[in-house]
């Protein structure tokens, strides 16, 4: 039983490393396309404006969904490992 639970933590581990950099590059290639555009401080005003607005909209929900599933593997992986 404690091979499999490691051999999950893992597996989980490089499943949330992957995401995080998928993520960031997502947010390098914003960054470089504002640089290539000539950025200005009231575009950056602009664009945090509108992400305030909308980060509670999508940014919310998606963290809600990866805690909750964060919390029943956690759970279920507490129980496999009780019994």
């Amino acid at each position: 039983m404690g091979i499999e639970l490691i051999i999950l933590l893992v597996v989980l581990f490089l499943a949330l490393l992957i995401g995080t950099v998928i993520i960031f590059k997502q947010e390098e290639k914003k960054m470089k396309k504002y640089e290539e555009e000539g950025d200005t401080v009231e575009d950056q005003l602009r664009r945090s404006y509108e992400y305030e607005k909308s980060s509670l909209k999508s940014n919310i929900p998606l963290q809600i969904a990866i805690y909750t599933v964060t919390i029943v593997a956690s759970l279920i992986v507490f129980a496999l490992y009780s019994f």
